[in-house]
């Protein structure tokens, strides 16, 4: 079954989309990011060349030809095959398409209303659907 984490009243979703992206690199996880929307997916790709002057995040957009051999995608839609399945990171305020099939979602809430009002209600469809969701209040950094 796959594991649901939401971390939730986070300031900066991109900032902090970074940090757990490096995380979970240096655990050698294939990530994909599924973002509200392509301008969100733009701003996170430029946001992950610029995050850290040391460390290097290896990532496309789903579209790119070097998709299938990138550990780190990043997609506004789950419409097409997918290359990977470990982990999403779910920066929209919608409840994935196909979820189950990854090992592991991580649910980023802001603390906007709208956002968190999303969130709430994706908890709840995921525990409609049996998993029991875990939840991690972002601290600052």
């Amino acid at each position: 079954m796959t594991r649901v984490d939401f971390h939730s009243q986070v300031s900066d979703k991109i900032h902090y989309t970074c940090r757990l992206i490096r995380k979970a690199r240096a655990a050698d996880c294939q990530i994909l990011v599924l973002s509200q929307n392509a301008e969100q997916a733009q701003i996170l790709n430029k946001a992950l060349w610029d995050f850290s002057a040391t460390d290097f995040l290896p990532h496309v957009l789903i579209e790119d030809p070097l998709a299938a051999q990138t550990p780190v995608l990043i997609a506004s839609d789950l419409n097409r095959a997918l290359p990977h399945q470990d982990l999403l990171i779910n920066l929209s305020q919608s409840l994935p398409d196909g979820f189950q099939n990854f090992q592991r979602v991580i649910e980023i809430i802001s603390s906007e209303a709208q956002d968190a009002d999303a969130g709430r209600q994706r908890f709840r469809l995921y525990q409609q659907q049996g998993i029991r969701p875990s939840h991690t209040v972002a601290t600052a950094s």
